[in-house]
């Protein structure tokens, strides 16, 4: 259920009294900017160890904040891992499974899901999405019906930076939206746009708390990144030469991120997040690969390691500066733990997440056991093992067996680069994960087909 206050039912008395509360408790609550990338790589930063990019500004953020050194999203593709950031819960839990398509009627976020900027938004706070959406794009499942009071971006997977048209499946057609109605700005720059959008929004909504879902289209597909960046990087070779340069133009522009914040002597009022959606892509379109996830196996659509742990940083307000995380945390942690730093004392009872404050300050577990599922797909890990069924791998690291590695199981600490299917040495351990992934809610019936055969 949307988080609805009926005035009606209260009295006059009791609205001022409200107001007055809720005007002195903004005054405290820090701002918030959410940065989301698109389909980057798990170690595609330099303080990740990516020696051969130059992301200055996000390294700075690192610096300044807390970084996460096993960061897992919700899943492999983009909507069902945004799903899962944008409210807390699995993919499952938030009723969105598969990228959202292009077909009227409800094919997206379902409506009584409710987002972090619905959260947000009910304690007071102004709030914006800029970027891409990719969670429904018919009347009821846009930005503006989420919670978001200001939106501009695009609502489907991707466009080009410059027309601003979806290519990807005929017929193409034109995909930029301000506040809910189409808009024309053929020429320029998306990423331009998504930064001076930020500037405006920030210039006029500083008399309260502010929450910004800052979602970049890069380093997806199409690559086009600023020319200064295919300049610097001319010498590696493709498909790494563009795809770094898109990195790089996403770095800048985040340091553009904090000059205005800066500007409007607001950065030290406002927690910024920065993560990846899920793992970086080795499809025709992005020319088979760029992205770096050292010797993790994987990529985009699949379980493996390098499909869904993600570069993740957060720094700000009430965070302490140069903390490294090494221990497992989830992108349906983050909405409860800003809950937490902004004070928000009713957060919706659904949330699947944890907050991230004991594992940030004092270095608590926060779990030891965590699922994904994607059509046929699913994983489950416990400690150091993960155990797959139906696994996929557009890296193409290793050789995958289409019957014998059917179920795979790894030891993350024994071999990070899951490269040997070890469930034939250890079929108790196989049995175990079997049986936590059947305890796990979301399980159904068919995910055990390959088990009765």
């Amino acid at each position: 259920m949307k988080f609805v206050l009926s005035l009606a039912r209260i009295g006059l008395a009791s609205i001022v009294a409200s107001l007055i509360s809720a005007s002195a408790a903004n005054a405290d609550r820090p701002n918030v900017v959410l940065i989301l990338t698109d389909d980057q790589g798990s170690l595609d930063l330099n303080v990740y160890g990516a020696e051969d990019l130059h992301t200055p500004h996000l390294d700075r953020l690192a610096e300044r904040g807390v970084r996460f050194d096993q960061f897992y999203v919700g899943s492999s593709v983009c909507s069902p891992s945004r799903a899962s950031i944008l409210t807390g819960k699995s993919p499952q839990g938030a009723g969105l499974t598969v990228n959202a398509p292009r077909n009227e009627g409800f094919r997206g976020l379902p409506p009584n899901q409710v987002t972090i900027a619905e959260m947000l938004q009910e304690s007071g706070y102004a709030t914006a999405h800029i970027g891409k959406w990719h969670l429904g794009h018919t009347s009821g499942l846009r930005p503006e019906d989420q919670g978001f009071e200001y939106t501009f971006g695009h609502m489907e997977g991707c466009i080009d930076n410059y027309s601003h048209f979806f290519y990807w499946v005929p017929p193409n057609r034109h995909d930029l939206w301000e506040n809910g109605k189409e808009v024309f700005e053929t020429g320029y720059y998306f990423q331009d746009s998504l930064v001076e959008k930020t500037r405006r929004f920030v210039a006029d909504n500083r008399e309260r708390p502010f929450f910004i879902f800052f979602s970049t289209n890069l380093p997806h597909y199409p690559l086009q990144p600023d020319r200064k960046w295919q300049e610097y990087y001319q010498d590696l070779p493709m498909p790494r030469r563009d795809y770094a340069a898109c990195v790089s133009t996403i770095d800048e522009r985040v340091g553009q991120l904090v000059e205005v914040l800066e500007a409007y002597d607001e950065l030290d009022d406002t927690i910024i997040v920065f993560l990846s959606d899920h793992g970086h892509s080795c499809e025709e379109r992005t020319f088979g690969g760029g992205g770096y996830a050292g010797e993790m196996r994987g990529a985009k659509f699949g379980f493996f390691e390098a499909g869904i742990r993600v570069p993740a940083l957060m720094a700000g307000s009430g965070l302490p500066k140069g903390k490294v995380v090494e221990k497992p945390a989830m992108a349906m942690d983050i909405v409860p733990t800003l809950a937490e730093l902004c004070g928000i004392d009713n957060p919706p009872d659904s949330i699947e997440g944890t907050t991230l404050m004991g594992l940030i300050e004092r270095d608590e577990s926060l779990r030891d056991t965590m699922f994904w599922k994607r059509r046929e797909q699913w994983a489950v890990r416990r400690g150091d093992w993960k155990l797959l069924v139906n696994p996929r791998d557009d890296s193409n690291s290793y050789p995958l067996d289409p019957d014998k590695d059917k179920v795979f199981l790894a030891n993350l600490k024994m071999d990070l680069s899951e490269s040997e299917n070890l469930a034939a040495k250890y079929p108790k351990k196989v049995k175990e994960l079997v049986k936590l992934y059947k305890d796990w809610e979301y399980a159904a019936e068919e995910d055990f087909a390959y088990f009765k055969q």
